[in-house]
Parts: C-alpha cells; structure tokens; sequence
C-alpha cells in the first residue's frame, strides 16, 4: 500500500473517530458538535505529539466539504433569492468589510505591523465561514427564513468581494511587496481584469449552463440508473468548483455554488440535495478537523494583545455595525440580530486569503497565525452567539430608546409600503369572520384555502412586498408588516379577528407575533407552528392556544400510514 494511502486511510479513521468522542462529549455538555470536531483537530495537528495527520491532505479533504456545501446552497438559493435582499446584502458586506478592514489597519499599526499586514488582518477578519453560517442557521431552523436568507446573500456578496481581492492580489502583489506605487492604470486595469473573469465564469456557468443542463439530466434521469445520477451531481459540483478554480481564479467555493444554482434550475433539484446530504455532512466535519489542526495556542500566549483586539473586531465590530445597517435599512430587530450573530466568526476564504499574503511575501507569519487562532476561537462561540441571540432581543425590547432605534426605519418602511394595502384592508366591510395569517408560504397558502371553503376571509400580513402586490392585485385582503409589531396586527384587525394563523417557522418569531396578537385581543384564537416539542412552553408563555409540531406531525402520518399498510396485508 502506498503511502499517499496509508496518511488517507490514518485521516479518516482517527479523525472521524476523535470527531465522534469528542463532538458526543461536547453535545452532552450542551455546546455544539463543532467545538467537538476543532478539538479533536487540534489533538491530531502538529502542535500536539502523537499522531499528526498530513495537513495538505486534511486541506484538500476540507475543500470537497466545501465544494459540497456551497454546491447545496446554491441549489435551493435561486437568483430571485439573492435579489430579493440585494438591498441590505450589498451594502452590508460593503460596509461590513469596510469597517472590519479599517480596525485591522488601525489594530495592526497601533501593534507596530506595517499597513499592507493591518489591511490583509483586516480583510481576513471580514470575512465569514460559509460552513459555521449554513450550520448554525440549519440547526437553529432559521436557514429557510427572511433571516437566513439575507444572511446567506450577505455571504455571498461577502465572497464576491473576497474573490475580486484574491484576483487582484497576483497583478499588485509584486509592487505591494517591493514597496512601489501602484499607478492608478495599474489599478483600473487589475479590476477590470477580475470584474471580466468573473463575468465570464458567470455567464459560462449561468446562462450557458443554465440551458445545458437540464437538458442533460433529463437525459441522466431517464437512464433510470441512480449511480448515474448520483455521478452527475457530483461531477458538475466539482468540475464547476475546479473549472472556477483553475480557469477563472475565483474560488472551489464560489463555482460550486454557481454550479448549484445551475441544477437548482431542474426539476431535479430537490432530489440532487438528498444525494449529497451525506457527502456533505461528512466532508464538512473534515473542514473543521482541518481548521483545528491549524490552532497554535504557544502563539495566543506569545502575543495575547493582537489576539484579543482581533476577536473584538469579530465578534463587537462586526456585529454591531452588521445590526446597525441591517435595522437602518429597514428590516427587523430579528433579522438584525441573526445576521449579526451568524456572521460574528471568521471561515475559510481567510485562510486563503492570507496564504496568498504570505507567498507574495506581504505578511508575517504573525498575521497568518492571528487568523487562525481567531477562527478557532470565533467558530467554536458562533454556535453559543446564535443560541443567545432571543435573548439578546429581548434585552434590547426592555430597552425603549434603544429598540425604538431598532424599529424605526421598520416601522417607517412599513408604514409607506403597506399603508395603502392597511387601508383597504381597514376599509373592507364583510360580514364573514375574519381571520388573519402570518406568512404566506405552502403552509400560509393552504391555511388561506382553507379559511376561504369555510367562509371565513383571511387577511395575509407578509413581509415580502411582492407577494403582498400580487394578492391584492388578485383581489385578495394583503398587507405587509411585520407580525410581532401590534400595530401591524391592529391595522390588519386583529382585534375584531376570530383568529390568528402562525405559520412562520422561526420559533422566536412566532412567540413575538403570538405575544403581539394577544395584546391586541384577549379572545382571539392563536394557532402556531413549530418544529421541535420542546418549544411548546416558550409559545404557550407567549400566548399561543394551539400549536402544531412538525416532528409529531411527521411521527403520527408515519405512524397512520403504516397501521393501514399492515391493516390492508392482515386483510389479505
């Protein structure tokens, strides 16, 4: 047996074995897995004796979690998604970046680094893991949402704006490094240079692609064979990545989502995300195995100062500026502060980011060591941010200076785009009772059916200003609002309404909107959803009358379904 083999096969068995001791032990202790699977990078990196895995091979193992992750995300993250919160995502990178950028200069220079080190500190700093973000927002049930989804835009824009650095740094690298000016013809030449490679890869990948492959995996389907299919997923997920890669310099990750999106275009998209559930599970665990390996703590103790300035700018400056932009334009405490809180750790861009620093001869290995330290650190706490952040919220509702801040520019919003929306919806006179819901998904879609073959009128209150137009356009009782504002809910007649429909899977969202509901009327009926059983107290606390679980939900069909198959096979 090879060596190359001997180090893969060492990998695997005693990384996904430590992984699964110590991801156990810290799911016991009631931290998430993730510190687990760092921990255990860390026992078998270099830094600590006994048996060391090959780092460059961990890496490359890490990346094919990567490629697979990104590729899942882009199936289910279509352009109209990315689009829809283009109007916070864009500007919050921008100014995310920005801030985080200039307190890494300032940082490094206070320290006594140069500025070309403060301003890769500060780069690296900016920039998120996509792998802790899909993860913290999966297990927190907030992917699906308004929240998740600008979170995961923002993300994007985040890469975007990482990927035209990493294309940049090769033209300006050398006069960077040497200590010459850059001319402005230089400059303007440089990013136009990135901006039409990543126009390339966009329109090879999007629009080319994006009717190429349907095609194809109709073809695949009809086969019937499922290893093809399987195959086919696959090889676009990586020869997307690759091409990405090695053709257009953009990133493993940013190809494979691009390439996800592609798929996510078919009919097979839901079915191409079951395939690589596993995969991806997996590989991703490698990733954070990888970044554990690379954890140092002789350097946090040799230089614990830049350290400690670097993790505020994480999780103080990032987030603070990240809740600011997102409240000032408009959106809701609650997204402010998941978004916050998700984006409050440094990923694996990075990484990359500043090994290129560092082959161009830009940076210290100082600067390098201080991102990773940062990462362990930061990506170990992320998942304990996301789990405080309701009660962060609602620290900030018993503030009353601070949380009118937080909803004004919402409330304003609100008030000039559903106003006219509000107003018919006041003004309607029926005398069929009335029933409001919240939200207008396949769950508010059926509700509203429902409702309207009993003879009930519901009025919808959304946050999505489309679907608001549309409904109204069809003749149908809409406004937009957010739900946890009893304004919102008075304006939609809560308090003469029979009922109030719940059907947003946010469970901190759904406690607000109940809450809200009751104080506008004692004897409205409330029905909410949610996933997990343990969530009946906080609803029920909330005000909530009734309340249907998805996983019992899910056990009592499974269960009727099989009592009438073993009903039917005893009958015959």
């Amino acid at each position: 047996m090879s060596v190359h083999a001997y180090h893969l096969l060492e990998i695997l068995a005693i990384g996904f074995g430590l992984a699964l001791l110590f991801g156990y032990i810290a799911r016991r202790v009631g931290l998430s897995p993730i510190v687990g699977y760092l921990a255990a990078g860390f026992l078998i990196g270099p830094n600590m004796p006994g048996f060391v895995a090959d780092q460059d091979l961990t890496n490359n193992l890490a990346e094919v979690g990567i490629i697979l992750l990104m590729f899942g995300v882009g199936l289910h993250f279509h352009m109209d998604d990315l689009l829809k919160v283009k109007g916070v995502a864009i500007p919050g990178a921008i100014l995310q970046s920005l801030s985080a950028t200039l307190c890494g200069i300032a940082a490094a220079v206070a320290l006594g680094y140069s500025f070309v080190e403060g301003l890769f500190l500060g780069l690296g700093l900016s920039v998120a893991s996509t792998v802790v973000l899909l993860r913290v927002l999966t297990d927190s049930g907030k992917l699906p949402t308004i929240h998740g989804t600008v979170a995961v835009g923002w993300l994007v824009v985040e890469d975007i704006f990482t990927v035209l650095m990493l294309v940049l740094l090769p033209a300006v690298g050398p006069s960077l490094a040497s200590g010459a000016g850059i001319s402005l013809t230089m400059m303007i030449w440089a990013v136009a240079l990135a901006v039409i490679k990543l126009a390339m890869l966009w329109g090879l990948v999007i629009v080319i692609g994006g009717r190429c492959m349907p095609w194809m995996l109709k073809k695949v389907v009809q086969t019937r064979s499922q290893e093809l299919f399987t195959l086919t997923v696959l090889a676009v997920a990586f020869l997307t990545a690759v091409g990405a890669a090695y053709i257009f310099n953009a990133s493993f990750a940013l190809g494979a989502f691009l390439g996800g999106m592609v798929v996510g275009k078919s009919h097979v998209s839901h079915q191409a995300g079951a395939e690589l559930i596993p995969l991806r599970d997996a590989f991703a665990i490698l990733f954070f195995l990888s970044v554990g390996m690379l954890f140092d703590p002789q350097f946090l103790i040799e230089r614990p100062v830049v350290v400690i300035v670097s993790l505020l700018i994480v999780v103080l400056i990032k987030p603070l500026v990240t809740v600011i932009v997102v409240a000032v334009l408009g959106y809701s405490p609650t997204t402010a502060f998941t978004v916050a809180a998700s984006l409050a750790q440094v990923g694996e861009f990075s990484f990359i980011l500043a090994q290129t620093g560092y082959s161009l001869q830009l940076i210290s290995r100082d600067i390098f060591s201080v991102l990773i330290v940062c990462a362990m650190i930061s990506i170990a706490a992320n998942p304990f941010f996301m789990g405080r952040m309701t009660e962060a919220e609602a620290w900030a509702r018993k503030q009353p200076k601070l949380w009118r801040w937080l909803t004004f520019r919402m409330e304003s919003k609100a008030a000039s785009l559903g106003s006219v929306y509000a107003e018919r919806v006041r003004s309607e006179k029926t005398e069929r009772p009335r029933a409001i819901i919240a939200g207008y998904g396949p769950t508010g879609r059926r509700a509203a059916a429902l409702l309207e073959r009993r003879g009930m009128e519901p009025v919808v209150v959304d946050m999505n200003l489309k679907t608001v137009s549309l409904l109204n356009e069809q003749g149908k009782l809409a406004m937009y609002g957010d739900v946890s504002r009893e304004e919102v809910l008075k304006a939609a007649g809560a308090e003469q309404a029979d009922c109030f429909i719940i059907t947003i899977p946010d469970v901190a969202g759904a406690a607000a909107a109940a809450m809200a509901a009751r104080n506008c009327s004692a004897t409205i009926k409330i029905f909410a959803r949610s996933r997990f059983l343990n969530d009946e107290a906080l609803l029920k606390q909330a005000g909530a009358d009734s309340i249907l679980f998805e996983e019992d939900a899910v056990a009592h069909e499974l269960s009727h379904t099989i009592e009438l198959y073993l009903n039917n096979r005893k009958a015959k």
